[in-house]
């Protein structure tokens, strides 16, 4: 892994090389082609979007690594709303994956976080690879995510930025609706797509979409 990488803000001049590298990252990944692209593009005028925590990770002067966060919440057992944040998409330019700077990236942010107050962190994804950064599954502090039926989703996954912050709290946590853009305008998304080079959308095996 190359070690002269810094890691800053996303700037507006940076936002089509963004958008590009996660469709990179992402194509045919979960499904054929993606949409996490059009996702980081309208998040950035959502309320929920967090922009000191919009981060790029740049390897001699080239960015090939990104994160973003976004407000989110707890419905808790008792009637209350408890305000945590989410992550994703976590994105790494595909010649530059399995080097560590997902880590790096990730490991950055949540430090950045912690500064910035946020006391909990949810996501979905691997526990394994996020395991490495404290994250553990949220079912064992008392969170369930809201589309797991059974109670007991392993990718469901929490990480204290506060201590004992979840101590006696049970909720349910609900993706962000900034999340399902896509699906709320298809057609928006088809069009947005078209200014970035053509890709073969496949359908592989393993994909969850």
């Amino acid at each position: 892994m190359k070690t002269n990488f810094t890691i800053r803000q996303e700037e507006s001049k940076d936002f089509f090389t963004v958008e590009n590298l996660v469709r990179e990252a992402f194509w045919n990944v979960y499904q054929p082609g993606c949409d996490e692209h059009f996702i980081v593009n309208h998040y950035r005028s959502n309320p929920d979007f967090i922009k000191e925590l919009s981060l790029v990770l740049e390897v001699d002067d080239k960015i090939i690594g990104y994160i973003m966060y976004s407000k989110a919440q707890i419905d808790c057992n008792d009637g209350t709303k408890l305000d945590v944040a989410t992550f994703g998409p976590l994105a790494i330019h595909p010649d530059f994956q399995r080097q560590g700077f997902g880590k790096i990236l990730v490991d950055y942010s949540l430090e950045k976080a912690k500064e910035l107050g946020i006391p909990c962190v949810l996501i979905c994804g691997s526990g394994e690879f996020y395991g490495k950064s404290g994250f553990v599954p949220a079912t064992t502090k008392g969170i369930r995510y809201a589309d797991d039926s059974e109670g007991d989703a392993l990718y469901f996954l929490c990480k204290e930025l506060k201590e004992d912050f979840l101590k006696d709290i049970f909720g349910i946590y609900h993706d962000p609706k900034g999340y399902f853009v896509t699906h709320e305008n298809p057609e928006d998304f088809e069009k947005y797509d078209l200014q970035f080079p053509k890709k073969e959308k496949l359908k592989l095996p393993g994909h969850i979409f």
